[in-house]
């Protein structure tokens, strides 16, 4: 396991390295762009990173994994973004356009744990889900019982299983290009997609075109796009009884005075299920870094030494207080390990040099989630960074 983390911690791509690392930079900051799930994260790293080093904030902006990957690899000229947050792994047609477009080699370090959390009202009736269940109420196409491929026809809970209320399906969720979004798919996908009737007899992989249909959600109203941590999503939930919300564990926990989980195969999130992998909708979180600008941007080597230390993603660290479920302790070692290779120092900074997280382990207390996260940036961000995106 610690060959395979190095080997994929390692950097990907040498192929236009020296023509990146001559890339011209224009700002004397950190760009960052990524995940709302990481954003808080991201953003408290950054308090740390300032306060200790005496640098300036970096720019953060919460654009979704999905977004944020395309923004990272248009290139590694100075206004493309240093790092990416991703809560899911970047897919292999993502490294590909990476490597087309110069961006050169890119360091992977896992941060740690989420959850991803099914929640419904506690004033609605209490459900209990399997994976198969789930994916018969969201899946746009299903295995009928003569094995041919249907569009869903289960419009109730009941329908999919005779024990579920007798109550509407809606499912609240994040927008496609959200990494919580390719979390849930793989979630209610993974299993299913790699058997019949997907998969052609004679054959171990679906053709092309059946994956994409095994990996859609549907499109009939059942599955409500919104925004990730969008508190209208969590507040619809008291007004439609057979209405679930898909969020993070942090949410999860911030507002479980009014919401429940729906167990999945029989169990709940609990940052032990999660960091075991025992709940299913455990789910790792990413920072890809790009080698060309290590040693370009100014402190961003320090920037990710900041994020890797015990004290910031640890047992005890000040990230835990905020959400993240920590790495067992041989992977930490093993990322730590992969980012010295690069001559990356994790930082010796005392966590009493930084400003303290706010606790958020308030069980039975509501606080507000980050909602309109897509617009957030850091504070400093008065300089032209990037090029406009449609």
């Amino acid at each position: 396991m610690r060959k395979h983390i190095l080997a994929r911690a390692a950097l990907v791509s040498t192929a236009l390295l020296g023509a990146s690392a001559s890339a011209e930079f224009q700002r004397g900051y950190i760009y960052t762009v990524g995940s709302t799930t990481l954003f808080p994260f991201a953003k408290t790293v950054g308090e740390h990173f300032s306060k200790a080093h005496k640098k300036q904030l970096p720019l953060l902006q919460s654009t979704g994994t999905g977004g944020g990957i395309k923004l990272f690899c248009e290139g590694a000229q100075g206004e493309t973004p240093d790092i990416v947050n991703a809560s899911r792994a970047m897919k292999p047609k993502e490294r590909e356009e990476c490597q087309t477009n110069g961006v050169g080699d890119i360091l992977e370090v896992k941060i740690g744990y989420d959850g991803l959390v099914m929640a419904q009202a506690k004033k609605a009736p209490p459900i209990a889900l399997t994976r198969k269940e789930a994916r018969m109420a969201l899946a746009k196409w299903v295995a009928s019982p003569d094995g041919k491929l249907v569009a869903n026809p289960n419009h109730t809970w009941k329908q999919i299983n005779p024990a579920l209320p007798d109550s509407p399906i809606e499912v609240l969720g994040p927008p496609a290009a959200s990494g919580t979004y390719d979390a849930f798919v793989d979630l209610v996908s993974d299993m299913e997609c790699k058997g019949a009737p997907w998969v052609a007899a004679g054959k171990t992989e679906p053709s092309p075109d059946l994956l994409r249909k095994c990996r859609t959600l549907r499109d009939d109203g059942v599955y409500v796009e919104g925004r990730e941590h969008d508190e209208d999503q969590l507040s619809r939930l008291n007004h439609a009884p057979g209405a679930v919300a898909i969020i993070d564990y942090k949410t999860y926990i911030d507002n479980m005075a009014h919401i429940r989980a729906v167990p999945i195969d029989g169990l709940e999130p609990t940052h032990d299920s999660i960091a075991s992998h025992s709940y299913a909708g455990s789910r790792p979180l990413y920072l890809y870094v790009k080698a060309a600008h290590l040693g370009q941007t100014p402190g961003l080597k320090e920037y990710v030494g900041e994020f890797t230390s015990e004290h910031t993603w640890g047992e005890k660290g000040y990230l835990k207080s905020l959400g993240l479920i920590p790495l067992p302790t041989e992977e930490r070692t093993t990322y730590v390990d992969a980012v010295k290779a690069q001559g990356i120092a994790p930082s010796l900074a005392s966590i009493a040099d930084a400003p303290p997280a706010k606790s958020w382990e308030r069980a039975g207390k509501s606080t507000k989630t980050a909602s309109k996260d897509t617009a957030k940036t850091a504070p400093h961000a008065a300089e032209p960074v990037a090029k406009s995106h449609k």
